[in-house]
């Protein structure tokens, strides 16, 4: 959704041959939200040292594998006969088998945590979104939220799921791997780790980079998967208005700045391969070449050519964790940032933070506004000082132009916003010392454009009270009027509606609106127009079902249509912010003032 202040400006894409330019996002707290994500394995904690036990054991039968080999060559040229070659490869077969165990094991037990942590966590953010502030919604667009709730989370999964093995066992290999090293040959060690400041300094100016560029991309896929679901959803508008080319042009544009940002991010990353595989074949040259010199050397004959063989695998399974280190501090500066981008989500103080709040078991309807003011920005007051009293039973309309604070007095009314002066009181009980689920428990609310659930005409109404029985839900269609045409469909209560009650007219979806708020019975109705853009006959209908609902009820009506707030017990006539003129239908009239020239002008429209 836009923010009242409106939408935000799309910026200019930027050329793929130079790196995005400006401030760029940067994970915040690196430690902070790696322990945060820990916090949710607290159930697994035990299985997952279980996992980091058997990636030790991996660890430790992937060096023997190595070692076991060269020794098999020293057997066969004779330069060894501390074993037999059948028990080298039995011994080999065992170590092979047992490798092969423990990565299975540890990689299944793994998926399980990381499926188990990522559902926690999809959990707590899909009911701390449900507890959000409405105005949190109306800053944020709908398809970044969206992004966050899936491909942010999968992020975390993914990484879960393999870069936490991986990571381990890289540490692992490489200081048994160095150790080992040292044990067979001390200077082609030091000959072989030559390569580390190289890789050290290489790494640290692509690691540098990649971060905030991987963020970057997060942070353009939310974006642009807020403009499409905008466009998707406003697609018929984009047609009425023929605005295709426009809305394909926006789209190029946020698919350029994607592309950007997942292009550098990717091009630095790419280059940790290229210089892995670089240093690491000069290493095999480095080994080859001088433990050969040493071999063939008259004067040095401590090295064997097993001990070669095992430190040229050796030196591969050195670099290769270094490789593995880099790719996977990469994947984990991803997730990092999609985490952070979900915990930001998470910090955001829910609408109720106190749980000490009145709960009101019954609700009469008496309300009252004393002097409330209400700015959605500090410049501009909304609504200022408005004052009224509506007893219970009574019915209130509000009428005025457009942005004159009607639908913002309904929306403080349903604790939607809090007025930032004055009180409203209901029952006697100022408004901000009741729980807003409380309150909202003794509403209904009838809007203009009825929302309907994908699924069947029965639950749509079982909505407004979940423990209703089937024969409630058919006595309050009954009472709104819907009975007649639901009975006419295919399969009655039972006809599943999907895309917003897709296959039947806007009317029935609003008599069908009418019977879910028949079915709560409030003790307080508020009607957004109910009745406009609909046939006569329609209109009759759910005129009818309108007053059987407002019945003992009290009633608060955006009027659009005057002629159906004749009968309202009191008028309040909003310009400005300001309460400009108030009382009943004849007394308004008898005033010739604002409200009085509307239904003149009306009339004469209508005529």
């Amino acid at each position: 959704m836009s923010s009242p202040k409106g939408k935000e400006k799309i910026s200019q894409p930027r050329s793929p041959h130079h790196p995005p330019i400006g401030k760029k996002p940067k994970i915040k707290n690196l430690k902070g939200t790696v322990s945060r994500i820990w916090s949710y394995m607290e159930t697994d904690r035990w299985l997952f040292r279980l996992v980091i036990l058997f990636v030790i054991v991996s660890s430790l039968l992937s060096l023997l594998g190595p070692y076991f080999i060269g020794l098999a060559v020293d057997v066969m040229t004779g330069a060894a006969d501390s074993f037999g070659f059948g028990q080298i490869l039995l011994i080999l077969a065992v170590v092979f088998v047992l490798q092969s165990v423990t990565l299975a094991l540890q990689n299944y037990w793994m998926i399980d945590i990381a499926q188990h942590t990522v559902f926690l966590m999809r959990k707590e953010l899909f009911g701390h979104v449900l507890n959000l502030p409405v105005l949190y919604f109306q800053k944020s667009k709908s398809g970044d939220l969206m992004s966050r709730l899936t491909n942010d989370i999968e992020n975390v999964s993914r990484t879960l799921n393999t870069a936490v093995i991986q990571l381990t066992t890289s540490i692992l290999t490489l200081v048994g791997t160095l150790v080992v090293m040292f044990w067979l040959s001390p200077l082609l060690t030091w000959m072989t780790i030559t390569i580390v400041p190289i890789m050290f300094f290489g790494m640290k100016w692509i690691t540098k980079r990649t971060g905030k560029y991987f963020k970057e991309q997060q942070k353009e896929l939310g974006e642009m998967n807020g403009f499409l679901e905008e466009t998707i959803s406003g697609h018929s508008m984009v047609k009425l208005f023929h605005q295709e080319h426009r809305v394909l042009d926006q789209y190029e544009k946020h698919n350029k700045q994607l592309r950007d940002a997942g292009y550098w991010a990717q091009v630095y990353s790419g280059f940790i391969p290229k210089l892995m595989n670089s240093l690491n074949n000069f290493s095999f040259a480095i080994i080859v070449g001088i433990g050969g010199w040493i071999v063939l050397s008259t004067n040095a004959t401590a090295i064997s050519i097993g001990v070669i063989v095992t430190f040229t695998t050796y030196a591969r399974q050195f670099t290769r964790p270094l490789n593995d280190l880099a790719n996977q501090f990469n994947i984990i500066l991803s997730a990092v940032a999609g985490a952070e981008r979900v915990f930001d989500i998470l910090d955001v103080q829910k609408e109720e933070a106190k749980n000490d709040k009145k709960q009101l078991e019954n609700l009469y309807g008496d309300v009252v506004f004393e002097d409330v003011s209400f700015a959605y920005n500090k410049d501009e007051k909304v609504l200022d000082k408005i004052s009224f009293h509506a007893a219970p039973g009574q019915t209130v309309a509000l009428v005025g132009p457009t942005g004159a604070g009607k639908t913002t007095i309904i929306s403080l009314l349903t604790r939607f916003y809090e007025e930032q002066s004055g009180n409203i009181y209901v029952d006697g009980n100022n408004m901000k010392q009741i729980a807003n689920q409380s309150i909202r428990e003794h509403l209904g609310i009838v809007l203009q454009d009825a929302y309907l659930f994908d699924t069947t005409i029965r639950e749509n109404i079982r909505y407004g009270k979940l423990d209703a029985t089937d024969e409630e839900v058919e006595n309050a269609a009954q009472m709104a009027n819907a009975h007649s045409f639901i009975e006419q469909l295919p399969d009655k209560y039972d006809t599943l509606l999907e895309g917003n009650g897709h296959g039947i007219s806007q009317g029935q979806r609003q008599l069908i609106s009418i019977a879910r708020a028949m079915l709560r019975n409030p003790s307080i109705l508020i009607l957004d127009e109910a009745t406009s853009s609909i046939d006569t006959i329609t209109e009759i209908k759910i005129t009818d079902a309108l007053n059987r609902l407002m019945e003992g009820k009290t009633s608060f009506i955006i009027a659009h249509r005057l002629n159906t707030i004749e009968e309202a017990d009191l008028i309040l006539v909003l310009k400005e912010g300001k309460i400009i003129e108030r009382g009943n239908h004849h007394s308004l009239l008898q005033q010739k003032g604002f409200y009085a020239n509307l239904v003149e002008t009306q009339t004469a429209r209508e005529a």
